[in-house]
């Protein structure tokens, strides 16, 4: 399904001069009235950006309107990203959700978040007002256990002799460099995400969604998350796992999008249940 309008918005970060969030709202009915109107909000991963992996095609699919956001740092909007910052991250939702809120008076009712972009989400869940009320929010490749980190022998989180780490990776194109520093790994494996198991809202219905053949989160971290989100009532979890799918779903981001997509409309006419999620797409054994 086609979005009628697409229009690239950029937001002044209220508390923190020259950080500013570039994003693309996606309206379904830009003629219609948007108060009370339910929008979705599509989060990246570490050195990702709003349109990259499966994250543009799903906006494009989505029988919701939508909005996809640059964190500061990244791709077009400004500031500084640290490994580390989490909260920075987490303040990021807070001013986009204002915004839209305010704005427009849009009802936040769904949440996609890949990787960092998922555990920034369900702290924002977890803490907010207004996460308390969204009905959807679908879990891609999250990691739980975040102190891993630490005993990877991978860059960027193994440091030279000089305590850094300077990570030079290509986003939307161009090539950026970024320095990990041994603070930034404490920071980052020290961010808690145990707050799930206690504050993650009792009704809101979750998907989780992981790569078998991911080598940069096991996916063991998921089962985790099902266990914690698949005893909440009224609340849902549907675990999918995608065979021999790696971190970024390298030629299979269609079935992502599928899945999430099935996974929405079941959940609208009521027909979820908490379990393992299967597309019914048949697989030879």
């Amino acid at each position: 399904m086609a979005h009628t309008k697409s229009q690239k918005l950029t937001l002044e970060h209220p508390s923190d001069p020259g950080v500013s969030l570039t994003g693309i709202l996606e309206q379904m009915e830009p003629s219609a009235p948007t108060r009370g109107r339910p929008i979705a909000l599509i989060l990246h991963g570490t050195m990702g950006h709003k349109d990259y992996l499966f994250q543009k095609a799903l906006a494009a699919r989505l029988p919701l309107d939508s909005f996809r956001f640059d964190f500061r740092g990244a791709h077009e909007s400004g500031g500084t990203f640290s490994q580390g910052g989490f909260a920075d991250d987490v303040e990021d939702v807070r001013v986009v959700v204002a915004y839209l809120t305010q704005e427009y008076g849009y009802k936040i009712d769904l949440l996609v978040g890949h990787s960092r972009g998922s555990v920034v989400a369900m702290r924002w869940l977890c803490t907010s007002d207004e996460g308390k009320h969204v009905s959807g929010f679908v879990n891609v490749s999250a990691r739980y256990k975040m102190d891993r980190v630490l005993q990877s022998s991978e860059p960027p989180f193994k440091l030279n002799e000089h305590g850094y780490f300077d990570w030079k990776v290509t986003v939307a194109g161009r090539t950026t460099v970024t320095r990990i520093t041994a603070e930034d790994l404490r920071a980052f494996a020290s961010w808690d995400t145990s707050i799930v198991w206690k504050c993650f809202p009792s009704t809101t219905d979750v998907l989780t969604v992981h790569g078998m053949g991911d080598k940069v989160v096991p996916p063991y971290d998921a089962t985790i998350y099902a266990r914690a989100l698949g005893a909440r009532i009224p609340g849902t979890h549907n675990l999918y796992f995608v065979e021999f799918a790696d971190h970024n779903f390298t030629q299979v981001r269609g079935e992502v999008v599928d899945a999430i997509l099935q996974w929405w409309g079941k959940r609208k006419q009521g027909e979820v249940k908490t379990g393992l999620w299967q597309t019914g797409v048949p697989h030879k054994l």
